[in-house]
């Protein structure tokens, strides 16, 4: 098999990622669980014959330099795919993900109804976080899509790379590549302004540089949708607030205070019967959280989130854990498994 072969095959078999690793058979992720498929052990050569027919020179070269790589592939029959190539004990190994050609609404991911609400703001800070194969991408896709299909915006996106590929509808999308359309997300954000957009998404908040530039632009009047690798809502502000050295960390807490809409902190669980179930954590940020946030006392974020949640819109990961058992849709063990808190969990089962 080549390459389109085989990513065809692992879409086939409803795989969210394809592994090619040195001395292994190629192994599928199908919901959550790595399975191999029945093919030969691969060497790092085989694994870059598989590929290089498929990426630039200049792609290649990068490669061999950096001993990284990191793009996206579309095959029109099969679909695409992002694409992260790295050495492991000097070896070609390649992890896919695989980025589906339509882009979900809401609707079809069944999210709360609350999130049709958020994106209707026209300012602020929007993050989606949760650990790597999350769901993360998918779910802010599926927010940015409600935007374009519904109002009059200038959407721009950062990403690294670009997964979901938006058609402009009632709105206009400009995507933007890291690497190949600006040299970085910090680069982008400071030129931003200057092109007129509505609506922003930073692919990803890595570094203090363009996480402060993201809160300012959202600060200037804008709605930013950004992502970081969290595994709670309220953890998430304290990364951002970390980032920073010690004394830029109060000025990063007034401006938090006041830009910020919600964190969406989420976790995808094996369903019973097969598929996954997306867990939605919540946290909106009201005159309580935001005092919170001003006085760093982050501890109390979580307690805050527990209060008057019917008028609040916010809710935790345990209780939509202990809901989704109640309704028979995971079991304990893997709720516990995937849980952020599994002590609390624990204590409610």
């Amino acid at each position: 098999m080549n390459l389109e072969q085989l990513l065809a095959y692992s879409n086939s078999n409803g795989a969210s990622d394809l592994h090619l690793v040195h001395n292994n058979p190629p192994k599928m992720r199908i919901d959550g669980s790595l399975i191999s498929v029945e093919y030969k052990s691969l060497s790092g050569e085989d694994i870059e014959n598989l590929l290089f027919p498929y990426i630039s020179k200049e792609q290649i070269a990068d490669y061999q330099k950096e001993n990284e790589l990191d793009c996206a592939l579309f095959f029109p029959r099969v679909g695409r795919f992002r694409v992260n190539g790295y050495r492991a004990m000097g070896e070609t190994a390649i992890a896919f993900r695989t980025i589906p050609v339509t882009v979900p609404s809401l609707s079809d991911l069944k999210s709360p109804a609350l999130f049709t609400n958020l994106i209707k703001r026209e300012k602020g800070l929007i993050l989606v976080t949760g650990a790597t194969g999350s769901g993360k991408s998918t779910t802010i896709s599926a927010m940015i899509n409600e935007i374009n299909a519904n109002y009059n915006k200038h959407i721009m996106t950062i990403e690294d790379p670009i997964e979901f590929v938006h058609q402009s509808k009632k709105s206009l999308i400009s995507q933007r590549n890291v690497g190949s359309d600006t040299k970085s997300f910090a680069t982008a954000l400071k030129y931003i302004l200057r092109q007129d957009p509505d609506t922003i998404l930073i692919g990803e908040m890595r570094d203090s540089e363009t996480i402060g530039a993201g809160i300012t632009v959202a600060e200037t009047g804008h709605l930013v949708f950004g992502t970081l690798h969290t595994n709670s809502a309220p953890q998430s502000i304290n990364r951002i607030i970390d980032v920073f050295e010690t004394g830029k960390q109060n000025q990063i807490r007034m401006q938090l205070s006041t830009t910020l809409i919600a964190v969406i902190s989420q976790v995808l669980v094996p369903k019973i019967g097969g598929g996954r179930k997306a867990i939605f954590e919540i946290l909106i940020n009201n005159g309580a959280v935001a005092n919170l946030i001003r006085e760093s006392k982050n501890h109390q974020i979580y307690s805050q989130m527990q209060i008057n949640q019917n008028e609040t819109g916010m809710r935790t990961q345990t209780q939509e854990m202990l809901k989704a058992i109640k309704n028979g849709e995971i079991s304990v063990e893997n709720a516990l498994k995937y849980s952020n808190n599994p002590e609390e969990l624990q204590r409610n089962i």
